[in-house]
């Protein structure tokens, strides 16, 4: 009987460390994506987020704006085309 307990909390044991670490989400992901980008390219635009990504322009503006608030990088422009990111 005590075997069975052991066991069975050894169980739970290992499958509270395998599958209940946390993983960086999808967005985490993409925005780390969005940063190794600077590797080949100096700057980065809304327009190249989204095709990189493939995703919609609010989202690759939300990507990009958490960016710019954890200070990752610095928006150069203010609207328009014209708007480039760079990498801090």
């Amino acid at each position: 009987m005590i075997f069975l307990i052991i066991l069975g909390a050894l169980l739970i044991g290992i499958y509270i460390g395998i599958y209940a670490t946390k993983r960086p989400s999808r967005k985490t992901k993409r925005k780390e994506y969005i940063l190794k980008h600077f590797e080949n390219m100096d700057t980065i635009t809304n327009n190249d987020v989204e095709s990189i990504l493939n995703v919609s322009d609010a989202t690759a503006t939300r990507y990009l704006q958490e960016l710019e608030q954890d200070r990752k990088i610095r928006q150069v422009g203010k609207t328009g085309r014209s708007v480039y990111y760079e990498r801090i």
